[in-house]
């Protein structure tokens, strides 16, 4: 079940949660085998050992939550960094080990609860036994006041949910609602520029700027614009540069204006990227983007303009 973008709802018939900076994750036991899966559906179990124990909280049962890692106190999407995309060691997780921010329960002893109340699941979920790298996200009922404590902490936003919700998967349901401090989008990458086009110091080997498009209600890759900002790191070069494959034309609706396309290698739109930016411009570009990192637990066909 997916959040709606909107205002703050206020009023007793409303819980509210912190939106973790993390990764969505379904946490399923069945006959004493845990798995763990992205949105997309994608197998991430070996991804996170620390997770382990989660093995022990009953026979059968279904969680969703976020998988996050603190930075400095505060969950931080750049910090989950490689451990999103592929396997780690145990040694090395429980160096710095993630928690599962388990926020809803859909399934208990072979019982479906998607057609429970939230309050009713909520409930179910708190009569679990907490085991190592487990918590459960905490519910205020002062939505206000978590928005304006959030803001003060550098934190993500705030998930408003109904009381009286019952679980839709899939669905972007306006019985969740986000409110962020920041615009996000997930935009799918059609192509690249190595660093320093244009200049003596040109650099093959470096992802210089991604060029990005947003799916529209057709399916149509529709271009978004240009994002050089945030990746400079040796983990977000590492990333992006096992992901790129070379394609022979250009994937969008329309071919990207000059200024951003010189010097471009296109490639097969199958990534899907996440950045902050402030807003949108009349003609469909995001402005001032910012990389956030790859979001695996997203396929292409999941990625929607974000209001």
């Amino acid at each position: 079940m997916l959040a709606t973008p909107g205002d703050l709802p206020k009023g007793p018939d409303w819980l509210y949660e912190v939106k973790w900076d993390g990764m969505r994750l379904l946490a399923e036991v069945v006959d004493g085998v845990l798995t763990l899966r992205s949105r997309s559906g994608r197998d991430v179990t070996p991804n996170f050992p620390e997770l382990a124990g989660l093995v022990d909280l009953a026979p059968d049962v279904l969680l969703d939550g976020e998988v996050v890692l603190l930075d400095k106190g505060v969950p931080s999407f750049h910090a989950l960094g490689d451990r999103m995309h592929s396997v780690v060691e145990e040694r090395a997780a429980l160096a710095r080990p993630v928690t599962f921010m388990a926020f809803d329960i859909l399934r208990l002893y072979g019982v479906p609860l998607l057609d429970r109340t939230l309050d009713e699941r909520r409930a179910t979920l708190e009569r679990l036994n907490l085991t190592p790298n487990l918590a459960l996200s905490p519910t205020y009922t002062d939505g206000q006041a978590l928005f304006d404590a959030t803001a003060q902490r550098g934190i993500e936003g705030v998930v408003a949910k109904r009381r009286d919700g019952i679980y839709r998967p899939g669905r972007r349901s306006e019985g969740w609602i986000k409110v962020t401090h920041r615009q996000t989008q997930a935009c799918v990458v059609g192509g690249w520029r190595p660093e320093n086009v244009g200049t003596a110091r040109v650099s093959s080997s470096r992802v210089g700027a991604l060029l990005l498009g947003v799916p529209d209600a057709d399916g149509v890759l529709q271009y978004a614009g240009r994002v050089g900002s945030g990746l400079a790191s040796a983990a977000a070069q590492r990333a992006l540069r096992d992901r790129l494959v070379d394609a022979d034309t250009q994937p969008f609706a329309e071919r990207p204006p000059r200024p951003d396309a010189v010097g471009a290698r296109w490639c097969e739109p199958t990534t899907v990227v996440e950045v902050v930016h402030k807003g949108w411009t009349d003609g469909g570009r995001l402005r001032q983007p910012v990389y956030r990192g790859i979001r695996d637990d997203l396929d292409v066909d999941q990625v929607h303009a974000e209001s």
